[in-house]
């Protein structure tokens, strides 16, 4: 019997709701750079430099954010595989406005956008990528993450299968020659595949985003998919060209919810339900090939910025002061080379 495919659509942000929690914030000189973020102008759901600075700024120590693909400021004419250097080129516009008006947080010293790794000519749109981004071209985000049971959950939905297309391995492997990185957005299901993929192109760095996709909805139960995501974890880590990012368990496709309480999860709360998929990641990749990341303002739909800085912070209490650099900020200023 087919799955009945449902649409996941993701909370928006209620200030209302989220200022109706707030605390003191932990480890306030902690370096952090935030991994992981988007910025966008939708409908019901803005979130460019303005609201940006005002997450950053709001206690913890951000010195540097880096900005993931999300489909904002495509060009509207030219080529159709060109249309996305329009990404880089807004992204570096509001870049730029935040070196001149925040001293303190590097805004979007990474950009990571999108290109067509299926195209024949890709190696044009990386290029076009790395020259619009004005020096803080990272890499590349074709999202993967499919699902015959769900629908909306993510920005841009592929057809099943594609990281199995020969031609998208191929222009993968393109990547290493420019210098570039491969961002994973995929569900759990798909965590033996990205594995093939990594050792069929063990030269390609690769980050897994946001835990690789626990699912908790439709036909998958959190509890019954815990087991088998963590094995593929352990699977996946033995590629020593993959990282993998902590962080997007806020999203309504991993069900934990908090969005339907009356108050906003604390970060002791968030802490205890993350605990395990944190704890399995650091113990499998190391905190050298892990990294926090925000996921705002899509996270932002389920907790205030402050907050959830203060659950990761809870979660690696124990580990040493080394790793927790890395944790932090380390990981991810050597794999984006924030550096230089």
């Amino acid at each position: 019997m087919p799955v009945e495919a449902r649409a996941y659509p993701r909370p928006l942000p209620n200030p209302e709701w989220l200022g109706k929690l707030t605390e003191a914030i932990l480890e306030p000189d902690l370096p952090i750079v935030d991994s992981h973020h988007h910025l966008w102008d939708h409908l019901g759901s803005r979130y460019l430099l303005d609201e940006l600075l005002a997450d950053v700024n709001s206690g913890h120590n951000i010195v540097a954010t880096v900005f993931i693909q999300c489909g904002s400021g495509y060009r509207t004419s030219g080529p159709e595989e060109m249309r996305p250097i329009g990404e880089s080129e807004f992204v570096r516009a509001i870049a730029e406005e935040g070196d001149r008006r925040d001293g303190k947080t590097k805004i979007c010293a990474g950009i990571v956008s999108f290109a067509d790794l299926r195209r024949p000519n890709v190696d044009a749109v990386l290029e076009g990528q790395i020259a619009a981004a004005g020096g803080r071209f990272r890499g590349i985000r074709q999202i993967a993450a499919y699902d015959p049971a769900i629908i909306g959950a993510s920005s841009y939905v592929q057809p099943p299968g594609l990281m199995d297309d020969p031609n998208f391995r191929r222009g993968l492997k393109r990547l290493p020659a420019h210098n570039l990185t491969f961002e994973a957005w995929i569900y759990h299901p798909q965590i033996k595949s990205l594995t093939e993929v990594a050792r069929e192109c063990p030269d390609v760095k690769i980050v897994l985003n946001h835990f690789g996709g626990p699912l908790g909805v439709g036909p998958y139960k959190r509890d019954e998919v815990f087991p088998g995501w963590r094995a593929d974890i352990k699977g996946l880590s033995t590629c020593p060209n993959v990282y993998v990012k902590l962080g997007g368990l806020a999203m309504i496709v991993n069900a934990f919810d908090f969005h339907l309480a009356p108050l906003p999860p604390s970060s002791g709360e968030m802490a205890n339900a993350w605990r395990p998929y944190v704890e399995t990641c650091i113990k499998n990749f190391g905190a050298n090939r892990c990294m926090f990341e925000s996921n705002f303002p899509v996270d932002k739909g389920a907790c205030s910025f402050p907050v959830l800085f203060n659950a990761f912070k809870r979660l690696v209490s124990g580990v040493s002061a080394s790793e927790k650099a890395d944790l932090f900020a380390g990981t991810a200023s050597r794999f984006y080379r924030l550096g230089n």
